[in-house]
């Protein structure tokens, strides 16, 4: 008989349109964000940013989808694609990067594959 595991980030978190956050967020599923966050994200997961969003504060995940504004640092495990709407000021470090024509960046880029081996929720290697 095999026991069926379900995995550790299976919550969507959703800050919805007119929510405005302010403090730390930290979370081991996925979160998107359609309003307003002041301050640190870390995420064990996926974080999205809808057109609607913004977030200023720094930013540690797994992936990484931005349509919205962004104003701090990314610091993505895997991919960050910055959709065409989105406006990002700031640094980023990340694996795999995408930009679709039409986003906004400003600030540097740091294609780090020695962060791959770092925990997203802790920023610790992992062993």
């Amino acid at each position: 008989m095999t026991k069926h595991k379900e995995p550790d980030h299976t919550a969507i978190n959703l800050v919805g349109t007119g929510t405005v956050i302010k403090g730390e967020i930290n979370s081991k599923g996925d979160i998107r964000i359609d309003g307003k966050v002041i301050g640190q994200m870390r995420s064990e997961g996926k974080i999205v940013i809808g057109n609607s969003g913004s977030v200023e504060g720094d930013i540690f995940c797994v992936n990484a989808d931005f349509s919205g504004k962004v104003n701090g640092k990314a610091d993505v495990k895997e991919l960050l694609t910055l959709k065409a709407s989105s406006v990002f000021l700031g640094d980023i470090i990340t694996n795999k990067l995408a930009i679709e024509p039409g986003a906004n960046f400003s600030g540097t880029c740091s294609m780090d594959k020695e962060q791959a081996s770092q925990n997203p929720a802790t920023g610790e290697k992992k062993k």
